[in-house]
């Protein structure tokens, strides 16, 4: 059942990655289908398309949040897609991982440099310059 949460939250997402919501549901279909639409709805739906902060300035904190809870790896390179994606450079990325030192410790800084690292290496061989 799509509701206008899930449309609202499926475009938002579409503008920061077109194929994010397909990979997403595709990923969830055989174990956990609502947790996609969960995932659609609350996040894209109701949190990103407020307005106030640019989808640039939400990936930037998205980055900065999973960089410091340290446990997130894969939400992490997926959310430095989309903040590239949405007009981050490569540098202002590197910069949020500096940032992560002072408040969230060396560690955290550290995994969020080989977070990205790793996106950075797959978009290059992707030919994708950001």
């Amino acid at each position: 059942m799509e509701t206008d949460r899930y449309k609202q939250g499926w475009e938002t997402l579409k503008e920061i990655d077109p194929h994010a919501g397909e990979r997403l549901v595709e990923s969830l279909k055989d174990i956990a289908p609502d947790l996609a639409r969960f995932t659609i709805e609350f996040p894209f739906g109701d949190i990103y398309s407020r307005g106030v902060l640019s989808l640039k300035e939400r990936e930037i904190v998205t980055v900065s949040a999973l960089a410091a809870l340290g446990n997130a790896a894969p939400q992490l390179k997926g959310h430095i897609h989309n903040a590239l994606n949405v007009g981050c450079t490569r540098q202002e990325i590197v910069e949020i991982m500096i940032q992560m030192a002072v408040y969230a410790g060396f560690p955290a800084a550290l995994n969020g440099i080989s977070a990205a690292r790793d996106v950075f290496t797959e978009r290059d061989d992707a030919g994708q310059s950001t």
